[in-house]
């Protein structure tokens, strides 16, 4: 069964840079991007991913019916920097298969030095266990080391694969983490 994954894994590279400005609050990490987000270089791309309308459901204005994720990424980007989203990933390559977290081996991880020290990141969120358990691993060593202590708070994987969530219940999850963590939403 290793052999069988080790043939089918693809060494890839992150293949776009975060998103963050200098009024971003939060930091989302996801893993690595699937391959329908590293075609259109861009954040939760898949068609299925319900990471955009659970965004929209905390942050949009709800009397401003223009405020909204949209389906592009220039829209999607102006909407995370417009609520103080940042966005990135933990990894910068890996060998993986498809989009597969429980394939992911030989990760390097990003820097995320330069965005903590340069915007006012009150909060880091992590979407999926991949996520959480590589930015345990592979980034807290790192932050430590240069003396940035900024805390973490892992939320379930948006992505289709993870059925047995269901998008009132992301809505659900995420709403309490953020509100948890002093996150001020819509």
């Amino acid at each position: 069964m290793a052999q069988q994954i080790r043939q089918r894994l693809t060494h890839v590279e992150h293949g776009f840079g975060p998103v963050w400005n200098s009024e971003s609050r939060i930091l989302i990490l996801g893993s690595m991007p699937s391959p329908k987000s590293r075609e259109a270089a861009f954040y939760y791309m898949h068609p299925r991913n319900r990471f955009w309308p659970v965004m929209e459901a905390l942050f949009a204005d709800p009397d401003n019916l223009n405020d909204r994720a949209g389906d592009s990424v220039e829209s999607r980007r102006a909407f995370a920097l417009r609520h103080g989203i940042a966005l990135w990933d933990v990894i910068a390559s890996c060998d993986i298969t498809g989009a597969s977290d429980a394939s992911i081996r030989n990760a390097i991880p990003n820097d995320l030095a330069p965005i903590l020290i340069n915007a006012p990141i009150t909060h880091i969120f992590t979407t999926g266990a991949k996520a959480a358990q590589l930015y345990r691993t592979l980034i807290m060593p790192e932050l430590t080391t240069a003396q940035i202590n900024i805390n973490m708070t892992p939320l379930p994987s948006t992505s289709p694969a993870n059925a047995s969530k269901h998008l009132t219940d992301l809505i659900a999850d995420y709403r309490r983490a953020f509100q948890e963590a002093a996150i001020r939403l819509a």
